[in-house]
């Protein structure tokens, strides 16, 4: 059964940085695109970032862009989401995910996923 699970969560104060790892087993990693999503209280989940299993091509949502950055190591089964300049609103469960799909940003495309990882910003 293919397992993702994400370490690297935490309490970090406003404009601090975190950096989130995702370690895949039990699936061909190199061929299946890597995600992040994640949802707050009360809210549906988002999409955060995501990179292919082709090039290595990135795209991220609107409220993200220039703070975070993902990342694949394809040796070590790992996808990694550096976030910094971090903000309250960035507060929220964070889910690595797995897709053999393009379409990044509806979360139904999503094959896998994680349990999730805590990411809690102090003002």
């Amino acid at each position: 059964q293919v397992q993702l699970i994400e370490s690297g969560g935490g309490l970090v104060q406003a404009g601090g940085s975190l950096r989130l790892t995702c370690t895949a087993s039990r699936l061909t990693f190199r061929y299946w695109n890597m995600g992040w999503f994640r949802q707050a209280p009360g809210k549906e989940r988002e999409f955060v970032a995501a990179i292919s299993w082709t090039d290595s091509t990135t795209d991220y949502a609107e409220s993200v862009k220039c703070r975070f950055t993902i990342s694949r190591d394809n040796v070590k089964n790992t996808v990694s989401l550096q976030m910094n300049i971090l903000k309250p609103d960035d507060t929220a469960v964070y889910y690595c995910a797995a897709s053999v799909r393009e379409d990044w940003r509806n979360k139904g495309s999503w094959n896998y996923w994680g349990q999730g990882t805590q990411v809690t910003v102090s003002s």
